[in-house]
C-alpha cells in the first residue's frame, strides 16, 4: 500500500510539473510573438492557434483523465500516443517556434543560435532518416519489449518514455516539413522516401500490436489499440502528407514556370 501511495504521489507531482511547464511555454510563446511583432510584421494568428492546440494536445496526453486511464486501458494509452507523438508535434512544427525565437532574441544571440543550428551534430539530429529510426524504431522497442509494462510501474521510466515519444515525433515532423529555418536541408525525394518507409513501419507496428499484444495488455485491448493506432495515425498522416506535397509543389512551381516560358 505504501508503494502504491508513493507511486501515486510521484505521478501527481510529475503531472503538476508538466502542467506548469505547459502554461509556461504558452506564455513564453505569446510573449515572444508580441516582442517580435514590435520589430517585424505581426506574428500570424494561425501560428498562435497551432501552438495553443499543439500544447493542449500534448498536455491532455500526459495530464488528467486520459493520462490516468492510459495506465489501465490500452486504447486510452494509444490515444495519448497519437496526441503526444503525432498531432502535437505536427501542430507545434507548423507554429514555427524556432523562427519566432530567432525573431525575438537580441541580434547577437540570434546570430549565435543561427551558428549553432549549422553545426555538424545538428545536421545528424535533423536528418530525416535518423529521426525516422528514433521515432518509429522507438515505438517498436516500446511495444515489442517489456518496456511498455515497465513504464507503468516506474514514474521515471514513464516520464522518459513520454519525453522520447514527443521529441522523436517533433524532430521527425520538423525534418519532413521545413517550416523553421533548416540549414541542413535534404531533398524532397529523399524525404519522401523516408516518409513512405516511416509510415509503413508505423502501419506494420499497429498490425503487429493487433496480433501480438504488448506485455500486460489483453488481446481485446490490443485489438482496439492497434486499430486506433492504424486509423488514427493515418488521419494525422494525411495532413502531414498534404503539407509535404504542398511544399514540394510550391518549390517546383517557379521552375515549371521557367520551362513554360522557354
Amino acid at each position: 500500500m505504501n508503494h502504491e501511495l508513493v507511486h501515486y504521489e510521484s505521478r501527481s507531482l510529475a503531472e503538476f510539473g508538466l502542467a506548469w511547464t505547459a502554461i509556461l511555454v504558452l506564455v513564453l510563446y505569446v510573449f515572444a510573438a508580441v516582442v517580435s511583432g514590435r520589430r517585424f510584421k505581426p506574428w500570424p494568428l494561425y501560428r498562435y492557434v497551432c501552438w495553443f492546440f499543439g500544447i493542449g494536445s500534448a498536455a491532455v496526453a500526459v495530464i488528467g483523465p486520459l493520462a490516468h486511464r492510459g495506465h489501465t486501458v490500452f486504447a486510452a494509452h494509444m490515444t495519448g500516443h497519437l496526441l503526444l507523438g503525432m498531432l502535437a508535434p505536427l501542430l507545434l512544427a507548423l507554429a514555427a517556434p524556432m523562427t519566432l525565437l530567432l525573431r525575438s532574441l537580441p541580434v547577437p544571440w540570434s546570430r549565435k543560435l543561427s551558428h549553432a543550428l549549422k553545426s555538424r551534430p545538428l545536421a545528424i539530429l535533423t536528418d530525416p532518416a535518423v529521426n525516422s529510426v528514433l521515432n518509429i524504431g522507438g515505438l517498436w522497442v516500446l511495444y515489442t519489449t517489456d518496456l511498455y509494462m515497465m513504464m507503468h510501474q516506474n514514474v521515471i521510466i514513464h516520464i522518459l518514455v513520454h519525453v522520447h515519444v514527443f521529441w522523436a515525433g517533433y524532430l521527425f515532423t520538423a525534418s519532413m516539413l521545413y517550416v523553421d529555418p533548416a540549414p541542413h536541408r535534404t531533398g524532397f525525394l529523399y524525404r519522401a522516401t523516408v516518409l513512405v518507409l516511416a509510415l509503413a513501419g508505423h502501419g506494420i507496428l499497429s498490425k503487429y500490436i493487433y496480433a501480438h499484444p504488448p506485455a500486460g495488455v489483453s488481446g481485446i485491448q490490443a485489438e482496439e489499440g492497434g486499430k486506433l493506432m492504424y486509423y488514427g495515425g493515418d488521419a494525422i498522416d494525411v495532413v502531414l502528407i498534404f503539407m509535404f506535397c504542398l511544399q514540394w509543389f510550391r518549390a517546383a512551381r517557379p521552375r515549371m514556370g521557367m520551362v513554360a516560358k522557354a
